[in-house]
């Protein structure tokens, strides 16, 4: 099963703070936008989403579709068939994708520990 890229995404109470922060570490902006309450950023190959009062606690996240630069695979599992996997395992989800459609569509699912996990396609 391809996953995709993977990040960690941070639910932060400031997110200027916290971008400072995180630039201090070696961290730059590659995507997002401040204006909307997020930013994504890089050190070489790891990601950090910021995410300001978007949701609660933080996440790991990967992206069905794209590489660790946001740039379109080839070859990747769609979120839908990804999502029939995990389900034949018997894993229950807290948020399913519709079959019925292509295209962009996310799942949400929890960990043993109720660390969430989410499996966001863009594409």
């Amino acid at each position: 099963m391809k996953l995709g890229a993977f990040s960690l995404s941070l639910s932060v109470k400031d997110l200027q703070k916290s971008k400072d922060f995180y630039e201090k570490l070696g961290f730059s902006v590659m995507a997002g936008s401040a204006a909307q309450n997020y930013l994504i950023m890089k050190n070489g190959s790891t990601l950090i989403g910021l995410f300001q009062a978007m949701f609660d606690g933080n996440m790991l996240t990967f992206n069905p579709g794209w590489d660790e630069n946001a740039q379109n695979l080839e070859d990747f599992d769609d979120v839908r068939n990804i999502q029939k996997h995990i389900k034949e395992h018997g894993i229950v989800l807290d948020k399913e994708a519709d079959e019925t459609t292509s295209g962009p569509e996310h799942i949400f699912l929890k960990d043993p520990d109720g660390n969430m996990i989410l499996i966001d396609q863009h594409r």
